[in-house]
């Protein structure tokens, strides 16, 4: 999902980010969990429009209320900007309401028909289709085109995923994704000088360092980051995990159930203990008792904190392709703010605000979706800027209605049962595939798709 740090780690991620991976990530990662698709398809209506953008708000004093998930170490950076913005804007004052991602995507939609939700806020691109099949955000067509965002200032990926049935519902700020952290002393006293980049020197490192001593240097969890791990392996091995449409669950292809296996292959091969629980293999790279682990950008911080003897690279190529599974966070605009003409014109300026100040927010530990601000220099001796060089193999999951309860529902399950032996991969898969394409079918069918 998304920015994480422990303790709060567990509740987070099982939201989304994901968000990831997240959809995520937690981040997460496969927010709203536990709903019906009917459930999730709540909140109809007429959809509502933003007033055109006119650049400054000259009107009465307003308050608006912001709702994000930044409850790691990237808050701060969060609160700072929104500090900044109060100070600069003297009739505009944003009161921000930090919560877990979870809670934020449970509580969204019922909270903006009750008139208790925010008027603006951030949330995973992943959700936002979601969002806005419920009709609790609304488009922002008007607002990217006066801050004159293109497309050639983003990925396409990126780009394209704040798009639903036509209309711009997401102003990115970042992206963030998968990465290979690695305990810089460990690989030092196994002799390794430079971080794996495929199967086979990741498979030499991971000897090399059993041989110096470290009996487990890479623990597979079972559950979070793990299908995030096999979301990229997928992809690595030219897979699509869902149909483009929406329709479908493509979990058990070849490549898919091969991902599966080589997780598994990490545990029987003596690298991993069985039974690794969630967040329990970050706690033992922050406790130096394991020497490699996948996990997002976002704990960059938290390990510069917390002093880690760390390097960080992106994820080694496994299969035939680059790729990584990736998220990204965009500021959002609520139908909410939309009944009156004074907050939806005050909640624009602080986006578009915002949105200008993504160099600032590289101080998070995430990267900037803007390409002109990642030129900038901005990142230049970040850790973060080693992954921000392949941002061109991030990918993202489909901008389809429902899928994070998908991912929740189907997916993740079935990843920590085989993980753990209990399941062959390819029977996991394709019970998963089954469950995960009819709750997809209910899902269209709910939002009228």
């Amino acid at each position: 999902m998304t920015t994480t740090r422990t303790p709060r780690i567990a509740a987070r991620r099982r939201s989304v980010l994901a968000a990831a991976t997240t959809t995520a990530v937690v981040l997460l990662a496969a927010c709203g969990g536990g709903q019906t698709p009917e459930d999730v398809a709540g909140g109809g209506g007429e959809p509502s429009e933003a007033p055109e953008f006119t650049g400054e708000y000259t009107g009465p004093a307003v308050e608006l209320n912001y709702w994000n998930g930044f409850t790691g170490g990237d808050g701060p950076f969060m609160q700072e900007l929104v500090d900044q913005f109060n100070a600069e804007h003297e009739n505009i004052t944003v009161v921000p309401n930090t919560m877990d991602w979870s809670d934020f995507y449970q509580r969204l939609p019922a909270a903006v028909t009750q008139g208790e939700g925010p008027h603006v806020g951030v949330m995973h691109l992943d959700q936002l289709a979601t969002m806005a099949a419920r009709n609790a955000i609304v488009p922002l067509d008007d607002l990217a085109e006066s801050l004159e965002l293109t497309a050639e200032d983003f990925t396409e990926d990126v780009w394209d995923a704040g798009i639903y049935e036509d209309q711009r519902y997401g102003i990115p700020l970042d992206v963030h994704s998968l990465a290979m952290y690695y305990n810089t002393e460990h690989f030092e006293e196994a002799g390794i000088t430079e971080p794996p980049t495929d199967e086979a020197s990741l498979m030499e490192a991971l000897d090399a360092l059993q041989a110096a001593g470290f009996e487990t240097p890479f623990w597979m969890p079972q559950l979070w980051p793990s299908h995030l791990m096999w979301l990229s392996l997928a992809w690595q091995n030219g897979e699509e995990v869902y149909a483009e449409d929406g329709s479908a669950a493509m979990y058990d292809s070849p490549g898919g159930v091969e991902a599966l296996e080589w997780q598994r292959s990490i545990i029987e091969q003596g690298y991993s203990p069985n039974d690794v629980a969630i967040d329990s293999q970050y706690v033992a790279f922050k406790n130096g008792e394991n020497s490699i682990t996948w996990d997002g950008i976002w704990q960059i911080n938290d390990l510069e904190a917390e002093e880690v003897p760390y390097g960080i690279a992106p994820i080694p190529q496994i299969g035939d392709e680059a790729a990584v599974w990736a998220n990204s966070h965009h500021f959002f605009m609520s139908r909410q703010a939309t009944e009156d003409e004074n907050l939806a014109a005050a909640s624009q300026v602080f986006i578009a605000w915002m949105s200008e100040q993504s160099a600032t927010w590289a101080g998070s530990g995430l990267i900037p979706a803007r390409l002109s601000v990642r030129e900038s220099g901005v990142l230049d001796d970040m850790p973060q800027q080693v992954i921000a060089e392949q941002i061109d193999t991030m990918r993202f999951l489909p901008p389809v209605p429902g899928v994070g309860t998908v991912q929740a529902e189907a997916l993740e399950p079935a990843i920590a049962d085989a993980v753990l032996g209990n399941t062959p991969p390819s029977e996991a898969l394709g019970t998963a595939a089954e469950q995960g394409t009819n709750l997809m079918e209910q899902n269209l069918e709910s939002f009228g798709g």
